[in-house]
């Protein structure tokens, strides 16, 4: 293998962050440095990753710049807050890595609506993560050209994917109203995190489904509305319901929204957003996107139907919250950075069964 370029993980002991490293070791050309964390320095990687096991008996160092500074790429997969600190600190020393954060600390552009979702300091946007994200409406530029020899990052929301690459086709090509957009999404246990809390505990979570951050309060919406007013909404309001299934991995998102116009361009607007995208699928006709799909993959499969007695297009999106909702978002924008191939390190392969 020829390496290129190294890469730390801040972060390294949650599920983000240890699947940004196995995406790494999957890469042609990166070389894994430091692997850092908080609570658990100190520790073996293999304690919270068995799985990693050319990285097992890795020592998890404190996340700080000394440990951080002097490698190529940074990831930062840390609890929302926490990333400013850290790049500052880099910057302080002089570090040119490339930045990705995996949290939401630089992913909005308005501040208010960062204090309002947040109720801490705006940190500052950086570049979006989404390579796929259609910009300018029909003009259909793609964030991806705004990502090539970025510095920082900010990776998206995995619901927030789901969400976007299921509808943004028809916000750009006019054919739905993004003023009353209705998501319910269906989110695998993974999506919440490693904390122990007693609602996530498997006698809890097993045999039910549970619904969170209802009634307008969860903190991707506005992430949301900024994607579809960047496909070109002037107007978008998004009620938006995510409900934990009881599956490890795994977004379905449902996204609907009135039907604008000629039921039968609807399809084509999918089509033609999505005819040369690598890591997204628009499924055949009558196919419906399932979890399943995209397990373990960069991959989104999206399917779009109209419900011409609703006069309501509908829209679904099925992604792997960990892959293509995050550390698969994060090293595409990667290689986008360092003008690799967009695709290197990442599969569409899923796993199954």
């Amino acid at each position: 293998m020829q390496v290129t370029f190294t890469a730390a993980v801040a972060g390294a002991s949650g599920y983000a962050g240890g699947e940004v490293l196995r995406l790494l070791l999957g890469h042609p050309e990166a070389e894994v440095g430091a692997v850092t964390a908080h609570s658990s320095a100190g520790q073996r990687l293999g304690e919270h990753h068995p799985h990693l096991l050319p990285l097992a008996d890795r020592v998890l160092e404190p996340t700080g710049v000394d440990a951080l500074a002097g490698h190529d790429v940074v990831f930062l997969a840390l609890p929302h807050g926490a990333s400013g600190e850290v790049t500052a600190a880099l910057e302080a020393a002089g570090s040119t890595a490339l930045v990705l954060d995996c949290g939401a600390d630089h992913r909005l552009t308005d501040p208010a609506a960062w204090e309002r979702f947040y109720g801490s300091a705006h940190a500052g946007a950086w570049p979006y993560g989404m390579p796929e994200l259609i910009v300018d409406g029909e003009a259909r530029g793609h964030q991806r050209d705004l990502l090539r020899a970025a510095r920082q990052v900010a990776v998206p929301g995995c619901n927030v994917t789901a969400v976007t690459l299921a509808l943004q086709p028809g916000v750009a090509a006019g054919v739905v109203d993004p003023a009353d957009v209705v998501a319910v999404l269906a989110v695998g246990y993974s999506g919440a995190g490693k904390a122990a809390k007693p609602h996530l505990l498997a006698a809890e979570a097993l045999g039910s489904a549970a619904p969170y951050g209802v009634g307008g309060t969860h903190r991707h919406i506005p992430e949301i509305e900024q994607n579809l007013r960047a496909a070109g909404a002037d107007d978008v309001r998004v009620s938006f319901t995510p409900v934990l299934v009881p599956t490890s991995r795994g977004i379905l998102a449902t996204v609907t929204a009135p039907l604008a116009g000629d039921a039968a361009a609807v399809r084509g607007a999918w089509e033609s957003a999505y005819a040369d995208e690598p890591f997204v699928h628009l499924l055949p006709e009558g196919t419906w996107p399932t979890t399943a799909m995209v397990t373990g993959a960069n991959a989104a499969a999206v399917q779009v139907a109209v419900d011409e007695r609703a006069g309501r297009v509908v829209a679904l999106c099925a992604i792997d919250n960990l892959v293509k909702g995050t550390a698969g978002a994060a090293v595409q924008s990667m290689n986008l950075a360092l003008g690799l191939p967009e695709t290197a390190g990442l599969t569409t392969v899923a796993v199954a069964p």
